[in-house]
This record gives structure tokens, C-alpha cells and sequence, in this order.
């Protein structure tokens, strides 16, 4: 079940009567059942594949925690085969048409058949918790669960199977063996996260959704000034798709007792690409790739020059994950050199003695900059093709200063209008949650004050909600 449907609505208040009613010994086996019906009412062959990372990350990492030795050659040899097979199922589910398009290409013919394969929701998502965890009893970080139902909830948990947060092995599986007692205030806060995810989903990037597509599903077509508005609503309906996915998700884990990690703080808001990408968006992935990618391969402790190149395949490798096409490489190999440039930059203005203006005028054009850096790597993201992607530069950069005029046009339709008043209402309480927590600040508030927020957005979602249920963008990855 999507998360913006009517239906998840009503089984998530189903599920979590039934988890407070439920004594603590059998909460796992009603969130494992209740993840496992989730995922196989997409596709029931999802569930095969599923069991099978489950299968291989519970007997791979009891195999590895039975070798004492943490530098032992057997150990290793146990997590890389493990390894293997977890990266191999999803590369074979995910990857072995693009690779089979790709060798075609070259040889200028069809020398090999493509297997068609319909890629599993979420598998990059769970594939990716299933090798941390084995990393980290191999590291000895963590010991081996032995109990397979657990471990199975930990890969299945229905919250974050599809879309993430990347969670950790360790927090989850401490989470489960806490007793936990019904408490308002924690559901309160879960059902405002809840709240919030669905209004940025269904309100603002379903809404967001059809401008953007008019546009990018034929650029050679499309005015500049569409083009260009395209764009913009593109960087917010993908915000808002996927941050909106993760509120939903932490906010009906939190209900059902466990915390998940914060995915997303504001990222707009950032004044670099290095805060935006380490500490504003998809913060679970991105420490991912720290943890199990960039340190691995040296991090920062060699060489100036080997730590550009490190950077470059954490974010080349990040673009393959995110799809099998070309346009998310170029989208990756362009961040990574934002990085790059950036790190050079600061190293530059440090061994002149300056600092990085912290001023408010300064703030803002860092984050103005920043933004604009990212929505040119939106480009690639978003089109079908790199051709596609290099149509859409390119016709916005000729129609140069025509572009104003143009945009002012577009502005007197009333569906842009819409988006542009919903986008400036998310800029706006985005910044100042910046400061401090809008629920915080909610709470704060007489009764009646909270009351009529929450009347107020199930209001919007009623009247202005999209209830087509779209699926969320970064279910396809």
C-alpha cells in the first residue's frame, strides 16, 4: 500500500490499536506479518526476492561471527561472499538491462538479449541495511543475531523498506527488546509527522507533478520559460516527494516504537553542496556511503589528490544507485565535482586567512548559489535521456533575456500560481523551523491555536490533496 492512499491510512490505525493492545513478547510478529502483507500487495515476487537478501544477511553474518579472529582470512572471505550475493541480487534485479543496453550500444548490435526484469520497490533501500549490517559484525561492532524473525523485521520493516531511512542494525534491534506502554505524546508527534509528509506529498509534489512532466516529457517542444519553471518545480516536488515519504515513514515508526533517523533537515537551505549533501539531504545515505564507501577507500587521510578521487566515486557510485541511466552518472560526477571545487575552494580562502561570509546578506547568497548548483544536476536527474538533459540547458541558455518576460507570462495561470503560493508557504515555515521545531513551537500554543493548524492542513489535503496515488519518486531506486 502507498503511503498517500486512504487504505495505508486505515491499516496504519488498525496496525497501531493492535501493537498497544498486544503484549511486548508478540509486537515483533505483528509488525513482521504487517510488513511482509505491505510489500507483497505491490508484487508478490517481491517477497522471494526480500526473503532472499533476508536469507543471505542473517546465515552470512552468523557465518562471519563464528570465526574469532577479527583479521582472520575466513572472516573476510565469508563477508565479501556475502557481500557479493546481497550486491549481485540487486545488480542482476537492477542493473543487467543497462548493462546489456550499454554492451549493445558499443557493438552496434543486439549480441546480448535483455532479461526484462521488473525492478523490486526499495530493494537498493534494504539491500544497502542488509551489507551494513554484515560490515559491522565483521567489524565487531555488532554480534550476530541469532534470531531470524528479528533480523527479518529489521530488513522488512514496512516504514522504511521502500524508501528508506538507511537504518542501522544496532538502534533498530534495541528498540525492538524495549517494553513500550502507550504514550500520547508520542503518537501525537508521530500523527504530526504524518500530517506533514502527506501535505508536502499529496498537496505541493502531486500537484507539482503534471507541470513538470509537460515539459520534460518532450523538451524539444516545450518554451524555455516552461522549461526553466519545470525545473524549479522539479527541485521542490522532488523535496517534497521524498522528504514528505520519510516524515510519513519516521512519524509511523515512531508510533509503532521505533525512532528512525532523520533523512532530511532543510536542505534548501544549505549554503554548500558539502552541507547539503552531508548534512541536509538523505542524510541516511549519505552517511552510508561515508561508513561503507569513502572511508574504505582512504577518506581524507591520503593525499589531497586521492581524496578528490575518492570523493568522485562515492558520488559516481551514488548516481548508479539512485538508477540504471547515464543521466544520474553525469548527475553524480557533477556533484562530486561541486565537492571537489568546493573543498578547494575553502582550502584556498583558509591559507589567505579569510572565513566564509556568516553574515545574513552572505547566508543568503551561499544558499541562493547552492541552490542553483543543485538545480543544474536536477536536470539530468529528471530527463529521460542525457539528450534530453542537454535540450533543456541549452534552450533555456538561448532564450537569454527573453526568459523574464516569458516567466511573467506563465505566472498568470492559475495552476502555477497555486504551486508558487504552496511553494513560498513550505520556504517559509522551512525557515522557520530552521530556527526551531514548527511542532515545538506548535505545542507551545494554546490548544485551540494547535487544533486549527491541524484543521488547516487536513483541510488543504482535502480540498488541494492529489489523491491519485502516485507512487513516490524514490520507490523506483
Amino acid at each position: 500500500m502507498l503511503f498517500n492512499s486512504f487504505s495505508f491510512l486505515g491499516f496504519l490505525a488498525v496496525l497501531v490499536i493492535a501493537f498497544y493492545a498486544s503484549p511486548h513478547r508478540s509486537r515483533w510478529m505483528l509488525l513482521l506479518a504487517a510488513s511482509f502483507l505491505n510489500y507483497a500487495l505491490f508484487r508478490v515476487e517481491y517477497v522471494l526476492l526480500l526473503l532472499a537478501v533476508t536469507l543471505v544477511g542473517y546465515i552470512g553474518a552468523l557465518a562471519i561471527g563464528r570465526v574469532d579472529e577479527a583479521r582472520s582470512t575466513t572472516r573476510r572471505r565469508r563477508l565479501m561472499f556475502s557481500v557479493v550475493l546481497v550486491l549481485g541480487l540487486l545488480f542482476v534485479n537492477k542493473y543487467a538491462d543497462f548493462t546489456i543496453d550499454s554492451v549493445n550500444a558499443i557493438l552496434g548490435r543486439t549480441a546480448l538479449p535483455r532479461l526484462d526484469l521488473a525492478v523490486a520497490a526499495g530493494l537498493s533501500f534494504y539491500a544497502f541495511s542488509c551489507v551494513s549490517y554484515l560490515v559491522n559484525v565483521f567489524r565487531g561492532r555488532l554480534e550476530a543475531v541469532g534470531h531470524f524473525g528479528k533480523f527479518a523485521l529489521y530488513i522488512a520493516f514496512f516504514p522504511k523498506l521502500l524508501a528508506g531511512p538507511i537504518e542501522r542494525a544496532r538502534p533498530f534491534l534495541s528498540q525492538l527488546e524495549s517494553p513500550l506502554r502507550f504514550d500520547a505524546p508520542r503518537v501525537t508527534g508521530g500523527l504530526q509527522l504524518v500530517l506533514w509528509g502527506l501535505f508536502k506529498k499529496v498537496v505541493i509534489a502531486d500537484r507539482l507533478a503534471p507541470l513538470v512532466d509537460a515539459a520534460y516529457r518532450s523538451p524539444a517542444f516545450a518554451s524555455p520559460a516552461d522549461l526553466l519553471l519545470a525545473t524549479y518545480f522539479f527541485a521542490f516536488q522532488l523535496y517534497c516527494d521524498f522528504s514528505g515519504y520519510s516524515d510519513i515513514a519516521i512519524g509511523t515508526s515512531r508510533m509503532l516504537g521505533v525512532d528512525l533517523l532523520e533523512n532530511f533537515r532543510r536542505p534548501y537551505l544549505s549554503t554548500s553542496v558539502r552541507e547539503f549533501w552531508s548534512e541536509r539531504w538523505h542524510i541516511s545515505l549519505s552517511a552510508w556511503f561515508r561508513d561503507y564507501l569513502y572511508i574504505p577507500l582512504g577518506g581524507s587521510r591520503v593525499s589531497v589528490w586521492r581524496a578528490h578521487l575518492n570523493v568522485l566515486i562515492v558520488f559516481l557510485v551514488s548516481g548508479l544507485w539512485h538508477g540504471a541511466n547515464w543521466t544520474f552518472v553525469v548527475w553524480g560526477g557533477l556533484n562530486g565535482l561541486y565537492q571537489v571545487g568546493g573543498g578547494a575552494l575553502s582550502r584556498l580562502r583558509g591559507g589567505m586567512g579569510r572565513r566564509p561570509h556568516k553574515a545574513r546578506p552572505g547566508r543568503l547568497v551561499g544558499i541562493l548559489v547552492t541552490f542553483h548548483l543543485v538545480l543544474v544536476t536536477w536536470v539530468f536527474f529528471r530527463a529521460s535521456s542525457l539528450g534530453d538533459a542537454i535540450t533543456v540547458i541549452s534552450r533555456v541558455g538561448a532564450a537569454g533575456g527573453s526568459l523574464p518576460r516569458l516567466l511573467v507570462a506563465r505566472l498568470y495561470d492559475p495552476a502555477v500560481q497555486l504551486v508558487v503560493a504552496l511553494i513560498c508557504i513550505l520556504l517559509i515555515v522551512e525557515a522557520f523551523d530552521d530556527l526551531q521545531s514548527m511542532w515545538a513551537r506548535l505545542d507551545a500554543r494554546p490548544i485551540y491555536v494547535r487544533w486549527a493548524a491541524y484543521y488547516a492542513l487536513l483541510a488543504m489535503l482535502l480540498v488541494l490533496g492529489n489523491w491519485n496515488l502516485t507512487q513516490f519518486v524514490y520507490m523506483q531506486f
